[in-house]
């Protein structure tokens, strides 16, 4: 099983879309995909599920989402959720749905960090208890999981990063993205670095698993730019051709003089995908991934010609990510998660 992560500390960058399309073109190469929603916003989930089923898991009695089956372990009366409830999203698709009242756990996660150099026992179940609830749901069911994280550098995304094995990188193309490539590429070194310290002062009879928290940069991936002739426009590609060399001194840690590259050129971008701006509020409305759309959903004429580029462009972003992380060939079974409500 392997664990991706989508991390930008510069919002509005396409993340959540870029995680939720993926797990479907995921599902569409036969891969078993647990979607994880560790955004405070809960926006994953507010792309996969209707309003109405939201409301069922955030307010109901019987209510599931990633936050209660932490709660046991935060409130102090138990630990983490050992068969925490997975939302069915289709055959290959099961989602650990996000919680508003996911941000209430900043806090803690701040104040355990530098406890576990303390070795105290807490703080290594604080610590890990996304990495386990992942481990818990999709060991046996799923091939790749797939995180979703809020756009800033706090404690959530701390303890959420520390459970992938790959970070993909989504960028937009203008000088805010330049700068969070720039505070993540340090940001992923001290978490990775600061985990690694932790790891080595591990209580002898602590008896849960530690992640190793690799989070190794997968790449990154170009979106929400204009093209014109099947290029960007000027005033974007300004930007683009920065990329490469601020990746590679920022987030690889390599030495080498700023320079313009494209971005085509470049073995560390997954993808460079265009925007499809007006299939997104069809897809909106159809609750599916903007490549599924049909003549019912309303895309005719450009709009299906156009959904059919966006599937050839997230089937080869799903192959880079196949190869760059080097995932298994997917399992031969359906996601075996199922609602238990």
């Amino acid at each position: 099983m392997k664990t991706i992560a989508f991390f930008n500390n510069k919002g509005g960058v396409g993340k959540t879309s870029l995680a939720y399309h993926l797990a479907w073109m995921f599902g569409e190469l036969d891969y078993r995909v647990l979607a994880v929603d560790l955004d405070p916003q809960a926006n994953l989930s507010g792309m996969f599920l209707k309003e109405k089923r939201l409301e069922e898991l955030w307010e109901g009695d019987d209510g599931h989402t990633l936050n209660k089956d932490i709660a046991p372990l935060f409130d102090g009366h138990g630990d983490i959720a050992t068969e925490p409830h997975i939302e069915k999203i289709d055959e290959r698709i099961g989602l650990l749905a996000g919680d508003l009242a996911l941000s209430k756990r900043e806090d803690e996660l701040s104040t355990e960090w530098p406890r576990c150099l303390d070795r105290k026992e807490r703080a290594f179940r604080v610590m890990t208890a996304f990495s386990r609830l992942i481990h818990h749901a999709g060991s046996g069911r799923a091939d790749i999981v797939l995180i979703d994280v809020g756009p800033n550098l706090g404690a959530i995304n701390r303890a959420a990063l520390i459970a992938s094995d790959h970070v993909v990188i989504p960028l937009a193309p203008d000088l805010f993205s330049l700068q969070g490539i720039r505070n993540v590429g340090p940001t992923l070194e001290d978490w990775r670095d600061g985990w690694q310290e932790r790891i080595n002062k591990k209580p002898d009879d602590l008896d849960i698993p530690l992640p190793q928290g690799n989070m190794q940069p997968a790449g990154y991936v170009i979106m929400r730019h204009s093209v014109r002739l099947y290029r960007p426009v000027q005033a974007y590609n300004r930007w683009i051709e920065q990329i490469p060399s601020t990746y590679q001194t920022s987030v690889l840690g390599r030495k080498i003089a700023p320079r313009k590259q494209e971005a085509e050129d470049d073995q560390h971008c997954l993808a460079h995908l265009k925007d499809y701006r007006s299939l997104m509020p069809m897809a909106q409305e159809a609750r599916k991934p903007m490549f599924r759309l049909k003549p019912a959903d309303g895309a005719i004429g450009a709009h299906l010609a156009a959904a059919g580029e966006c599937y050839t462009d997230f089937k080869n972003l799903a192959q880079k990510i196949i190869g760059t992380c080097k995932i298994p060939s997917p399992g031969d079974s359906e996601f075996s998660g199922g609602t238990r409500l």
